[in-house]
């Protein structure tokens, strides 16, 4: 059986801060990095400030978008009252997937201990495009890369993975 041939695809970048512009946007420039490094390719990267519509207009083009495959957001995934990424876009959702934050937080524990309850990271399926929600600090963007994301956006992760899915995300 031979091993599959690993698929490049479009990701959009977005970080949501009401502080950062592109100079100081290392979280959102650590994600353009990595996933050009791993061979996909950025569609588009963006910053809006942390207000649920904004975020959820920017988060919608994409997703109407044929040609992103998938978007990842980074800030906003706090406790506070500006905090309102998972608020933007779960409306958006077709399908959420509970495993991501699950499994973000119990690497987190490993790192930051108990602050990882602080993080609301999510993710899910809209409109056939996977969607990532992470939270704002570098290390949190590497982490969710780099031990979760990276690999299932890699048609050759085994035993399974989210790129075999994306021919069947839009079934009825």
């Amino acid at each position: 059986m031979s091993k599959p041939e690993f698929v490049s695809l479009n990701i959009a970048v977005l970080t949501v801060s009401d502080s950062r512009g592109e100079d100081e946007d290392k979280s959102g420039k650590l994600l353009v990095e990595r996933l050009t490094k791993a061979g996909h390719r950025c569609a588009e990267k963006r910053i809006v400030r942390d207000d649920v519509y904004a975020i959820r207009a920017v988060v919608s083009a994409w997703i109407a978008a044929p040609e992103v495959h998938a978007v990842i957001t980074t800030g906003g995934t706090g406790v506070t009252g500006r905090d309102g990424t998972p608020e933007a876009v779960a409306p958006l959702l077709d399908k959420v997937l509970d495993g991501f934050g699950e499994i973000f937080r119990m690497i987190s524990w490993q790192q930051i201990k108990t602050s990882t309850i602080q993080s609301r990271a999510v993710a899910g399926v809209a409109n056939g495009t996977y969607i990532f929600c992470l939270p704002g600090s570098s290390g949190a963007c590497a982490t969710g890369w780099d031990e979760i994301i990276a690999a299932q956006l890699d048609r050759r992760t085994r035993p399974c993975n989210l790129v075999e899915l994306m021919p069947r995300l839009l079934e009825t």
